[in-house]
């Protein structure tokens, strides 16, 4: 007996066969239709057990807070800054010029930096150079629209100073670190931390008694006469204007 045949059956075999793409294409229809709101719904379904719980949102909140915190005390810090510059600009004598600083070496951070001032502003070489403070260098060399400082800091620096309390004199020189060292004239010069270092009236170098800074420690040890490390009153390390005074 011969086998019995279905033509239908071979009709439909296609499309058994592409029923997928059928449903491919009728999801993206609805997608179309529904403009994504189906697909949307999927993904904030699937991604729930992922969402920040109570934990990370106090994490969250403490975050803001802290960057909140962060950019207060920068705002706090510059307008600081900024008022120590407008005392120091009204402070000024008339021959006095500002000068913004425009370059600086990180190799030579604590020995020069580059004032945006040279001999066409009337700048010169030799010139006391004043920050927010007090004394921070000497112009060492000029161009006509530039001068180079050289730091207290400098280890080539020296300038004469005096204690205001006990008005001994010495030497301060630098020795390439934030804090110069004084060295004394005498053995006894009855200096504690914290006595006020001026500018020597007896300096050749820089006008007398300009603020230079304030004795941290002193080595009475030093041969021949005791030394002390000096923290200067003007922020050497973070000056961007700075006052330059006739010699």
């Amino acid at each position: 007996m011969a086998p019995v045949r279905w033509p239908r059956l071979g009709l439909l075999l296609p499309l058994l066969r592409a029923w997928p793409w059928l449903l491919v294409l009728l999801g993206l229809v609805a997608v179309r239709l529904s403009k994504g709101a189906g697909v949307l719904d999927a993904y904030a379904l699937l991604s729930r057990p992922f969402w920040p719980g109570p934990a990370q949102s106090e994490w969250l909140r403490s975050a803001r807070r802290v960057e909140d915190q962060v950019r207060l005390s920068a705002l706090e810090r510059e307008n600081e800054r900024l008022r120590s510059l407008l005392a120091m600009q009204r402070s000024g004598s008339s021959t006095r010029l500002s000068a913004p600083v425009i370059a600086r070496q990180p190799a030579q951070w604590w020995q020069q930096l580059l004032l945006g001032r040279g001999s066409l502003q009337g700048v010169r070489t030799g010139a006391a150079v004043l920050a927010p403070g007090g004394l921070i260098g000497r112009v060492s060399s000029v161009t006509p629209t530039t001068a180079t400082v050289q730091l207290l800091t400098d280890p080539g620096s020296r300038v004469g100073v005096w204690v205001g309390r006990s008005r001994h004199q010495g030497l301060l020189s630098g020795i390439g670190t934030a804090r110069p060292l004084l060295r004394f004239l005498e053995k006894d010069p009855q200096v504690i931390p914290g006595d006020v270092v001026l500018s020597s009236p007896a300096s050749t170098l820089v006008p007398p008694n300009l603020p230079v800074g304030v004795i941290q420690s002193v080595n009475d040890g030093a041969d021949p006469a005791p030394e002390a490390l000096v923290q200067l009153s003007a922020p050497v390390d973070a000056v961007d204007w700075v006052q330059v005074q006739a010699p």
